[in-house]
């Protein structure tokens, strides 16, 4: 507990007997709160806040359950419940209640050792406990005023659907026969998290209304709310072709990873980088795979004479609290972890984190970086360096790594490294160790360095990563950030780039399009021939839009067998076109089949339809349009270059003002 106040905690419940903290929130926190009354008040119920790691999402939520009042229908509905997926964040949340309101009754719900009486001003529970009926009989809904979810990206997972459907009924139970109470008010859901979105494709909408307040960590860097960061990009030759991906998650199956990862070879290469490039860093915490790998990883640390201890899912928790305890003071330089540390960790002292585990989910990835992010003045701590691995081959797609995460393909940093102004310092090495098992030594490692994150981004905002690296599926880019994907004739998905406005911020919009029906059908229904297109979803991040309409296309569209005619590899796709489709291509492109010079009579079916698309989805405009912008911009340039030489000429006389 911290010294200016004191607790007496009796079985789950803490009571304070200081007075009253005051609250000054940052800016961005009470802008965050402000969105999230006007929603209220606007009607809205289900809402969502995405605020990076470090941010105080904790005191931006208990500072909200302060400004909303009972409803006017229900007056005695005061209570407020949190609910979080770890002991350690109940934990940080009743104690952060307890500072900042220290009138507030506060208990925790978890397991057998914190049993709360479900009449608290505030309950702090986990999810998993709410999940015994006995549990969350205690609690009842007509007496709460509103429900936090803490790192609500895991909200539309079954387990959460079957707890929040208690509380609205427009969240859907999973099972249909469930029947919701019928509740005299309703209690607002609001959901907070550093990663506000999924990367297996299953909507937030179905917890959620909207987005009503969203910060990147960039901007936060930028502002000096979170510390500096500065990147190492590790390119070694880690082959991931035969990992395999979990079916529901999307991301790698963690025994098989291990398999390629927890090797002596690269082992020593986490090992060796540390010793190259962070060994001066106070506090490291490196991500694992799985617990073995944890362990061995640990022992190569030790074998270099580094003090590196290791916490997982099994340290007891007396042991483990000691543990983070005594890294927070500085004791030992490196902590290795496996999942344990993804969410709530609260260390500010962390100014080095090693990826040593690839992954395929943008969440996992941002929240294991985002643990150095917090400032942390009293250690000295001036920024974080991270630290993360790829392939230098580029074998597999859809790994998260440094560069996808700012929207740049990995195998293009290799071509690009050289011309990148935003990268002020840059080493190679050469890297051996003698081969101890079946995977192959990393032959060379390229260690790249982003200190300037902004400039990072800022050189490729107009860029997106490469569409074949995100999908396996025959997605067609038309320009602009459009990309269509023709479903065999019943018809297209369509993905577009929507500018940010003052309620959304920049985001891919995506709509599925049905075929249109035959007229004889069309009469015999009784309905117009043209369906109307449906929305799919919406994300900021393009590979999630990609994956969520994947699972779109192959659960909504196209079934079965006929999912391997969606492919870029399908076989129809390498057979010669059709003549009506080299008819079509030669009207609209203006070149006749039996021109000189004319390669159209060689298109395949499979070039010919992306040819249709990228046609039919305005391609052939939008590249008249940005070779315009091109011509303007370069004019612009040009006398944007006069004007400034002009100004180069000293000349008698009165100075401009402008």
């Amino acid at each position: 507990m911290l010294p200016w106040f004191r607790n007496i905690c009796r079985g789950g419940r803490l009571f304070s007997t200081e007075p009253a903290r005051v609250i000054t929130l940052r800016p961005y926190q009470e802008h965050c709160i402000q969105a999230c009354e006007d929603a209220l008040k606007a009607g809205s119920s289900r809402i969502g806040c995405s605020l990076p790691t470090g941010s105080g999402k904790t005191t931006v939520f208990i500072s909200l359950l302060s400004r909303i009042p009972p409803p006017e229908s229900n007056p005695k509905a005061s209570r407020s419940l949190i609910i979080v997926n770890s002991i350690e964040l109940a934990r940080q949340s009743a104690e952060q209640v307890t500072r900042l309101f220290p009138s507030w009754t506060v208990q925790i719900e978890q397991g057998v050792k914190h049993q709360a009486s479900g009449t608290a001003d505030v309950t702090v529970a986990t999810y998993q406990t709410l999940l015994q009926s006995e549990r969350f009989a205690k609690f009842d809904p007509t007496r709460l005023k509103a429900v936090i979810v803490d790192e609500c990206h895991h909200a539309a997972a079954p387990s959460y659907l079957k707890l929040l459907s208690h509380f609205d009924p427009n969240i859907r139970h999973p099972d249909p026969n469930f029947k919701p109470m019928t509740l005299p008010h309703r209690i607002p859901i609001i959901g907070f998290s550093a990663t506000l979105s999924r990367h297996d494709g299953i909507a937030l909408g179905s917890v959620f209304e909207r987005i009503v307040y969203h910060r990147d960590f960039l901007s936060m860097i930028k502002d000096q709310w979170l510390s500096g960061v500065r990147f190492t990009t590790v390119q070694a030759n880690i082959n991931l072709e035969g990992v395999t991906v979990n079916s529901r998650s999307g991301d790698f199956n963690a025994t098989s990873l291990a398999h390629v990862i927890n090797t002596d070879t690269i082992n020593h290469l986490v090992t060796r980088t540390w010793l190259d490039k962070a060994s001066e860093r106070r506090s490291t915490l490196v991500f694992c795979v799985n617990i073995a790998h944890v362990r061995d990883l640990t022992q190569v640390f030790r074998g270099f004479g580094i003090d590196a201890r290791y916490v997982y899912s099994k340290t007891p928790v007396a042991e483990r609290k000691a543990l983070i305890a005594s890294f927070k003071a500085g004791q030992f330089p490196v902590l290795v972890n496996c999942a344990i540390l993804t969410e709530g960790a609260d260390i500010p002292n962390i100014d080095c984190v090693i990826v040593a585990r690839p992954t395929r989910s943008r969440n996992v990835f941002a929240q294991m970086i985002g643990r150095g992010m917090r400032l942390s003045s009293e250690t000295g701590k001036k920024d974080c360096r991270i630290i993360d691995f790829v392939d230098s081959a580029n074998r597999v797609s859809g790994i998260v790594s440094t560069p996808t995460l700012f929207g740049l393909d990995p195998a293009d940093l290799e071509i690009e490294d050289e011309s990148l102004e935003s990268l002020e310092e840059k080493s190679s090495a050469k890297i051996t160790s003698p081969a101890t098992d079946d995977i192959p030594d990393p032959v060379s490692v390229t260690y790249t360095d982003y200190e300037d994150p902004f400039a990072f981004v800022s050189k490729f905002s107009g860029l997106s990563p490469h569409i074949n690296q995100l999908s396996t599926y025959a997605w067609v880019g038309c320009g602009n950030d459009v990309y269509v994907l023709e479903c065999l004739g019943k018809g297209f998905i369509r993905i577009e780039k929507v500018e940010a406005t003052d309620e959304l911020p920049t985001h891919f919009s995506a709509h599925f399009t049905p075929a249109a029906l035959d007229r004889a059908t069309a009469a015999s229904l009784k309905v117009s021939p043209f369906l109307r297109k449906r929305r799919i979803l919406q994300s900021e991040d393009l590979s999630e839009a990609i994956k969520g309409c994947d699972t779109y296309a192959k659960t909504k569209v196209v079934f079965g067998p006929m999912v391997v005619g969606l492919l870029r590899s399908a076989r129809w796709r390498k057979t010669p076109a059709t003549p009506q489709q080299l008819a079509f291509v030669s009207k609209r492109l203006k070149k006749p089949l039996d021109g000189e010079d004319n390669d159209l009579q060689n298109l395949t079916k499979g070039e010919a339809a992306n040819i249709i698309t990228r046609l039919k989805n305005g391609a052939k405009q939008r590249r008249h349009e940005k070779k315009v912008q091109q011509a303007s911009a370069a004019a612009r340039a040009l006398e944007k270059e006069r004007v400034r030489r002009a100004r180069e000429e000293v000349r008698v006389g009165p100075l401009a003002t402008y």
